[in-house]
């Protein structure tokens, strides 16, 4: 274990929360009573500027504008003004990020298009840990494709990467052990063997300090619901780099990524740079949604924020290994994404009885408990709590009732 100093009393946690440079940040969310909300890597707490976006959006833009909105209120600009903005929180150009569609129709959309771009071989690469939906949607593409899928050991894609080149789809963050891959070291292999990767960064954006650039990512894709408080459902977003851009083919050609949508030509000619990759009407309300809900960004530096976030981490593992509750997570002190996992046979009703207590973590199967922080929201006296109602759960087994094993359509 790395020396770090972490609190050891919920005064000590108290005074954290008072040195706190981010805790003025709290006041912009929608914190419901006393709940304490730690499933910020599932769906990020509601912002109060997002809200009133919203609501403008709907009763002003939509109600009394109209059609015209797509003009007068700029709704035709949204997704590219946001993906702009939030360029700045993944270190990337603004003019190389658009906000469109889901995760998962942007890992097809990227996969095929970069599937050209690998040399060597034509083989899709996943890792069998990998969230679920990235692989589903590569194992499909290599069928419609014709080309080889190869689901690799967990943490060994990027062998697999330097063996075969290939296209390789990759979080940045776990999202069961919120691990970080080491992401300049996968481009490296890349450009040695003529692959590509395709970077998922869902559970990484608005947690830690990314830098697309530095690192030579050409292509990614993540959603905004999670860290960045866009809302459920809200669209994701795609970066590519400009110099692969002109290269690259959406194999979606949308009206909403052709060069001029409104001149209806039965010809497709695309955008420049990441727009290329815009494909239907955008959602404009969602979009407002997570407009209004990046302005608590613009007054964040990432490196502190993650600094934060890792801290917080370092409390909750501390108390957990306490507990004696074992984590798959990155020890204390070390690099890791915004969450951390523990695991226990009887996860599910652990986290059905935390609910109860006014604490609320997810659960995935088939025995991982998540909490998840954010630094612009949650406190160091917040995660004091909820391990303190952890270790009572545990420890009384008061988790061992019916009602906390009824499963929910959604864990």
């Amino acid at each position: 274990m790395a020396s770090v100093s972490v609190p050891t009393s919920l005064d000590g946690a108290k005074a954290l929360d008072c040195a706190d440079s981010l805790a003025a940040l709290r006041a912009a969310f929608h914190l419901p009573g006393d709940l304490i909300y730690l499933d910020g890597h599932s769906l990020g707490a509601a912002t109060h500027g997002a809200l009133a976006r919203i609501d403008d959006a709907a009763k002003r833009e939509w109600a009394g504008g109209l059609i015209g909105s797509w003009n007068d209120a700029g709704w035709i600009d949204l997704p590219n003004q946001t993906g702009a903005r939030l360029a700045r929180l993944i270190g990337a150009a603004p003019e190389d990020v658009i906000v469109c569609d889901s995760v998962s129709v942007n890992v097809f959309k990227l996969a095929a298009a970069a599937l050209p771009l690998a040399k060597n071989t034509r083989v899709l690469i996943v890792e069998e840990d990998e969230f679920p939906t990235d692989q589903y949607i590569v194992e499909g593409l290599s069928a419609l494709a014709d080309v080889k899928f190869m689901r690799a050991p967990a943490g060994e894609g990027l062998a697999a990467l330097r063996e075969r080149g290939g296209v390789l789809v990759k979080s940045a963050v776990n999202y069961r052990t919120a691990a970080l891959a080491d992401m300049a070291a996968h481009e490296r292999a890349a450009a040695d063997c003529g692959g590509v990767v395709i970077w998922d960064l869902s559970h990484a954006a608005g947690v830690i300090d990314l830098d697309l650039n530095a690192c030579g990512a050409r292509l990614a894709t993540g959603c905004t619901y999670k860290y960045l408080n866009g809302g459920p459902g809200a669209p994701a977003y795609i970066y590519v780099r400009d110099d692969v851009a002109a290269s690259v083919r959406s194999p979606i050609a949308g009206w909403f990524g052709h060069a001029a949508p409104f001149a209806f030509d039965a010809a497709y000619a695309p955008k420049e740079k990441a727009a290329r990759f815009a494909a239907g009407t955008p959602p404009v309300l969602s979009l407002s949604a997570l407009a209004g809900a990046l302005d608590v960004f613009d007054q964040i530096d990432m490196a502190g924020a993650a600094k934060k976030t890792r801290a917080l981490g370092d409390l909750c593992l501390a108390r957990c290994e306490a507990l004696g509750l074992p984590s798959p997570s990155p020890a204390i002190g070390e690099m890791r994404g915004g969450h951390i996992c523990i695991l226990h046979d009887n996860g599910y009703a652990i986290v059905q009885a935390l609910a109860a207590a006014g604490v609320i973590a997810d659960f995935r199967a088939p025995d991982a408990i998540r909490f998840g922080f954010s630094a612009l929201y949650t406190r160091y006296q917040d995660v004091w709590r909820a391990m303190d109602e952890l270790e009572r759960i545990v420890k009384t087994a008061s988790w061992d009732a019916p009602g906390f094993k009824k499963k929910n359509a959604v864990t």
